[in-house]
């Protein structure tokens, strides 16, 4: 039976003290996207060539989930139907308009047909650039 090692209390305290550390540095990190684009200089998003992307990526995700839905007509005959600009006073950044996209992509059908529906389509939250705020 092997013999445990007691720690003395300058020991239990040092590893307190370690532990302690690593939990600070674990938890005050900044998530991935608090700190921006990796590396990318802040840009604003050009809505024509997001929504031209989205139009796109809808139409395909449409297809590929065999969603038959007045909004992936749109998306497949008639994309400029989708908006030129975003809101006023909403001004997303590239990187917000990458992560939304790549969501889109990676989305399940059972969402894709949530964010497709004619009478009540719902958003992704990466995609949610500038929410209507409660008065």
């Amino acid at each position: 039976m092997p013999m445990r090692e007691r720690l003395s209390g300058s020991g239990r305290v040092r590893q307190k003290v370690a532990l302690g550390l690593l939990a600070l540095l674990f938890c005050t990190a900044p998530t991935p996207g608090d700190v921006g684009g990796c590396g990318q200089s802040p840009a604003e998003l050009d809505p024509e060539t997001f929504f031209a992307s989205k139009a796109n990526i809808d139409c395909q995700r449409c297809e590929e989930c065999s969603l038959t839905r007045v909004s992936c007509q749109n998306a497949c005959s008639h994309p400029e139907s989708y908006p030129s600009t975003f809101p006023e006073n909403c001004v997303p950044l590239v990187h917000d308009g990458e992560v939304c996209l790549r969501a889109l992509i990676h989305a399940s059908c059972d969402d894709y047909a949530s964010y497709m529906s004619d009478s009540s389509p719902s958003v992704p939250t990466e995609c949610n650039f500038c929410p209507e705020r409660a008065p």
